[in-house]
């Protein structure tokens, strides 16, 4: 017997998302940075150990293979790993995956709207914070929604070599950004707070939306640093590089403490998502998730 009303929306799912609205989340999440940046030996080693048993993370990949190695929770959590460990695709045309982690909707950005999950959309132009020069760079381009667990690595890299263009800090609330929170809470990734970036490449404009969610405590990118904590609330600030930020593919260019989601932002006819893409599926930094074409298709 079914137990969800509304299609594929299940009466947990809600309850999970009713719940989540009335917690203090930007407070419950700085007090996890703050325990993630515990130096204390006992305390930390004994995080890192929990937190690997009951995630069951293997760290043959990782740079440091002993858990004591890592100064903090955080260090840990935001690991590197050993050189080699994500080759980049050989296509020079391959759009990368930016991330580890599965994907959760993609496809084409129709009327400035975009999939969230079943019966759910959300604004192009609000997920940007309201920038609509950037917005327009966008419209009937495509995305690609992928969703970090905690057991993933955490560091985020380009999917094409680019120029950073523009950036901006959108305050929000800090949902849970999992399936059950998507299908049951409307505009999720609109109301989360997020770091946008759109970068120049040789694809044309290219988004990256790093989107925050419960217990994420800090979100960095390698331009600006730490940009939370903390977590304010307000008007959206935008950003226009004092300086060429020129980032190549494959490189580093931000990393979550804690799970969160990244949304890829393609233009109009440049991006082709490959035909074995699915929702579910799972995905490797550096693995190939399309084409990019420089004059369209």
């Amino acid at each position: 017997m079914s137990n969800s009303t509304d299609g594929d929306i299940r009466l947990t799912d809600r309850a999970f998302a009713l719940f989540q609205q009335i917690l203090p989340t930007r407070w419950l999440s700085s007090v996890v940075h703050r325990i993630a940046l515990i130096r204390q030996p006992a305390i930390k080693n004994t995080l890192i150990r929990l937190f690997m048993r009951g995630f069951k993370i293997d760290l043959s990949e990782a740079e440091f293979e002993n858990p004591e190695r890592y100064e903090t929770f955080n260090h840990f959590f935001t690991r590197a790993l050993k050189p080699g460990s994500r080759p980049l695709a050989d296509a020079p045309d391959a759009f990368l995956s930016p991330v580890d982690g599965t994907i959760s909707q993609f496809g084409p950005i129709t009327n400035g709207r975009i999939i969230q999950a079943k019966q759910h959309d959300y604004s192009l132009l609000e997920l940007l914070g309201g920038d609509e020069e950037a917005a327009a760079q966008f419209a009937g381009g495509s995305f690609c929604t992928i969703y970090l667990a905690p057991y993933n690595y955490h560091r985020i890299h380009m999917p094409i070599g680019g120029v950073l263009q523009r950036w901006s800090y959108v305050p929000g609330r800090l949902f849970s950004v999992n399936s059950a929170t998507a299908r049951a809470l409307p505009n999720l990734f609109a109301r989360n707070e997020r770091v946008n970036a759109v970068f120049d490449t040789e694809a044309g404009p290219v988004g990256m939306v790093l989107v925050g969610a419960l217990f994420v405590g800090s979100m960095e990118t390698v331009w600006a640093g730490q940009v939370t904590p903390p977590h304010t609330a307000g008007a959206p600030a935008h950003y226009r590089p004092m300086r060429p930020e020129s980032l190549e593919r494959g490189a580093e260019m931000g990393r979550f403490n804690m799970g969160s989601t990244v949304i890829l932002l393609a233009p109009a006819g440049r991006v082709q998502w490959d035909d074995a893409l699915a929702s579910g599926h799972t995905v490797r930094q550096g693995q190939s998730i399309g084409t990019w074409s420089a004059h369209g298709r």
